[in-house]
């Protein structure tokens, strides 16, 4: 647990993702990203690609075999498919963050849950609908793993994930470094099915500091 030494007021950019909805910008290197967890228990779901070249990307393989460790936290470099470093974790007041459970889908929600939920709205149409805003064609075998910030996905001693209860709460962020110019795609977790957000999916905001 680290707390970030940048003020909100230095910011040079400031958004609110609503709760289901996505947002997607790019992190010049040097600058910093904050993600900041408004109501406490949100899930925003999180991919990076190199702005030079997309086929470049944020890589859960090769992130979690650089530190050993299945959870992100501050001193966590986020690497990518090609094995450099993308972005450091410079500040966290959470303290982990998932990278194994994945963007939930129409299909998986299916799976997990009921029938009648395919209907719903899922991370992945959400990652789908930002890469149409960015200036570039992105294909759904361009969604890969994703990092969730601030859920919380035990693994147990056999090997298997369980949803549980969320460790952030109102206030509390997570803030990393641009190691390179990356573009970010966040879906802000609409989830309404498993208890990563308290069943209630709420917004998130972001801040980009030089």
């Amino acid at each position: 647990m680290k707390e970030s030494t940048l003020p909100p007021e230095a910011a040079v950019f400031r958004g609110i993702i609503p709760a289901g909805d996505w947002w997607v910008h790019e992190i010049r290197k040097g600058q910093s990203l904050r993600i900041l967890d408004l109501e406490g228990n949100q899930a925003a779901d999180t991919l990076f690609f190199s702005a030079a070249d997309p086929t470049e990307r944020y890589s859960a393989d090769r992130t979690i075999q650089a530190q050993a460790a299945l959870y992100l936290t501050t001193g966590s470099r986020l690497m990518s498919t090609e094995g450099n470093v993308m972005l450091a974790i410079t500040a966290d007041t959470c303290g982990r963050h998932d990278t194994l459970g994945g963007a939930c889908s129409r299909e998986s929600n299916t799976m997990r849950y009921a029938h009648d939920k395919e209907c719903m709205h899922a991370c992945r149409d959400s990652f789908i609908r930002g890469a149409q805003e960015w200036n570039i064609e992105l294909t759904k075998r361009d969604i890969t793993c994703n990092i969730n910030f601030f859920m919380n996905v035990p693994v147990t001693p056999d090997g298997q994930l369980s949803f549980a209860d969320g460790i952030s709460a109102p206030g509390r962020y997570v803030e990393m470094k641009a190691e390179m110019d990356v573009v970010c795609l966040i879906s802000n977790c609409p989830q309404l099915n498993n208890p990563c957000n308290g069943w209630n999916p709420t917004p998130v905001e972001v801040l980009i500091f030089n």
